[in-house]
């Protein structure tokens, strides 16, 4: 799978945990979503995602 499909699966899965949260314990994990989606945008602007650094270091071929 390339990474490019795993960011995207994690990105998502981060965003439902987060709503979870915020729906089942405190509206402050609203914050985990919003940095999600920040970081996406940054990304796609400067190509930089932590996300993509740490597959390469897991060794995740492309």
């Amino acid at each position: 799978m390339k990474d490019e499909y795993i960011v995207r699966i994690v990105a998502g899965i981060m965003v439902l945990i987060g709503i979870s949260l915020a729906y089942f314990m405190s509206v402050g994990w609203l914050l985990l979503p919003a940095f999600v989606g920040v970081n996406l945008i940054q990304s796609s602007f400067t190509k930089f995602c932590p996300l993509e650094i740490l597959l390469d270091k897991l060794k995740v071929k492309r």
